[in-house]
């Protein structure tokens, strides 16, 4: 028994013995080296040029958007866009998702944006949810280094090192000329989300309402408005994916570092109080807009009895209160509307911006004009770059300008109501970059958020040939479809916020007799 025993033990030795060669020739083969030398670069490059930017590399969804030449290879995952419900944490202290989305390939290239960015292996998992924090998991292949002096470095070192927060690098400037319609990222409909969210027991409220279609897309604690908090280098580098006024694709990270660094903290996140003359505490909207729908409306009572008024625009109102009301208690604008709508409607009475005591301000920052606006605005100064330069942004508020009561829309506001409610066919076009909601539908969104109940007055109907553009001209004139509007799909879309009981649309009826300016 003690001899066979020994006989099988010496056999087994000499079989292992005999595998262990085997093994050594086979993979000492130059081909399966190659493949293993290879196979640890990769996962090497790739693990550091995420610990490089501290960023997690960007995953383009519509391959087809890339410019002819320029790869943007794919790799979703289900659950990999946040949902209506989720809440993705993007402070700095942000946890570390525990099943990121994969991230393929980058756009971060050093070359310049018109270089075609070429794809990478897929080797690393980053959390998108997360800019500030990255977690890149590697193969279990340890990688090693011929140096004695040198430590070992493995898979499960570089994992520890990862999360370490650095300060990002600056992500090159993309430009929208790089892509032929909107590209979509993994990361495009997630979100910033509000702290301190409004919460409302009103009965009749919006976010009360039982539709799924608008249930789904809502988001009742969307950021709304932006402040010096929210930005960062990580911000920038996830916001430059997208372009004006939904991103900071094309911009000056210096002078839109400077503008929004001077926006200072909100002192109440909710817009508007409640009404204490409501014993239901709702509160009461109306949106008015500038269509020719309101000549001869006799609507202005009616207006002016809500609790709160939004206006935009060229918002001429001496010589139409009986038609538009004559109160103003949120006044929506860019740099741009601010100071054409005083040039246009100059003839019609209107000589300055709504400025009623109390007035709450409202910017929409649609592009580098608009944060060099900002700026000189904040700083009580003249505006140093662009368009605008040496005009005195304070003078145009008409003596109503109160950092305290100005507001700054977010762009990820901006990029929530194009994504969830305004998604225009023109996006998939060549000329997709200078499409954007009307500064009249995010008003319409914005009031949607901060006031439980909204009536349109204003809005561009099925009909909106019987009347002329603007309520304030005295002649029968042709609505102007501009390109960079989408004003099929405005009309589409109040009218079903409006049949679905989200909002109250004013549809006139009856045939319209002209008002005329007194």
């Amino acid at each position: 028994m003690m001899d066979l025993s020994l006989k099988k033990l010496f056999f087994l030795v000499v079989v292992g013995t005999m595998s262990c060669i085997f093994c050594y020739g086979f993979f000492s083969t130059e081909p399966v080296l190659k493949i293993i030398r290879d196979r640890v670069s990769l996962t090497w490059s790739a693990v550091s040029s995420t610990e490089k930017t501290g960023e997690p590399a960007p995953v383009i969804k519509n391959q087809d958007a890339a410019q002819k030449g320029q790869e943007h290879k794919q790799d979703t995952q289900p659950g990999m866009l946040s949902q209506a419900n989720e809440k993705p944490n993007h402070g700095p202290n942000a946890k570390l998702q525990d099943n990121p989305p994969k991230v393929v390939t980058t756009l971060t290239a050093k070359d310049k944006p018109s270089t075609p960015a070429k794809p990478k292996p897929k080797t690393t998992k980053a959390s998108t949810a997360s800019p500030r924090t990255t977690k890149a998991k590697t193969t279990k292949a340890a990688t090693t280094t011929n140096s004695k002096n040198k430590p070992k470095t493995t898979a499960n070192t570089i994992q520890k090192v990862l999360p370490v927060l650095v300060t990002p690098t600056l992500v090159p400037p993309m430009n929208k000329n790089d892509f032929k319609k909107m590209p979509e990222w993994d990361f495009e409909d997630i979100y910033l989300r509000e702290p301190q969210p409004r919460q409302t027991t009103c009965p009749e409220s919006i976010m009360a309402s039982e539709d799924p279609e608008f249930k789904k897309a809502f988001v009742p604690d969307i950021q709304i408005f932006m402040q010096k908090e929210h930005f960062s280098r990580s911000e920038w580098n996830r916001l430059v994916h997208f372009n004006n006024p939904f991103g900071f694709m094309g911009g000056n990270y210096t002078q839109v570092k400077e503008a929004i660094e001077l926006i200072p903290k909100l002192k109440d996140y909710q817009l508007l109080p409640v009404p204490k003359t409501d014993p239901q505490g709702c509160i009461r909207c109306a949106v008015v807009g500038n269509g020719g729908i309101l000549n001869g409306s006799r609507k202005g009572e009616e207006i002016d009895s809500h609790d709160y008024v939004f206006r935009m625009n060229g918002a001429v109102i001496k010589g139409y209160e009986d038609d538009v009301g004559k109160k103003t208690s949120v006044y929506i604008h860019t740099a741009h509307s601010l100071t054409t709508s005083l040039y246009l409607f100059k003839k019609a009475g209107f000589d300055s911006i709504p400025h009623d005591e109390g007035i709450k301000y409202v910017m929409i920052p649609e592009g580098m004009r608009d944060f060099q606006w900002l700026t000189g605005l904040l700083r009580n100064t003249s505006v140093a770059f662009g368009p605008y330069r040496n005009r005195r942004p304070w003078k145009e508020y008409a003596g109503q300008f109160d950092i305290n009561r100005f507001y700054v829309l977010h762009p990820d506001f901006l990029r929530y109501v194009k994504n969830r409610f305004m998604k225009s066919k023109q996006l998939e076009g060549p000329h997709w970059h200078i499409f954007r909601p009307t500064n009249g539908a995010f008003t319409l969104f914005l009031a949607l958020h901060v006031c439980d109940v909204v009536d349109a007055y204003g809005f561009i109907t099925e009909d909106h040939n019987k009347y002329p553009n603007y309520y304030c001209e005295k002649a029968k004139t042709r609505v102007i479809f501009y390109i960079n509007h989408d004003y099929n799909l405005e009309i589409k879309t109040w009218k079903k916020l409006h049949d679905t009981k989200i909002l109250k649309l004013y549809q006139r009826k009856d045939e319209p007799q002209q008002h005329q300016k007194p």
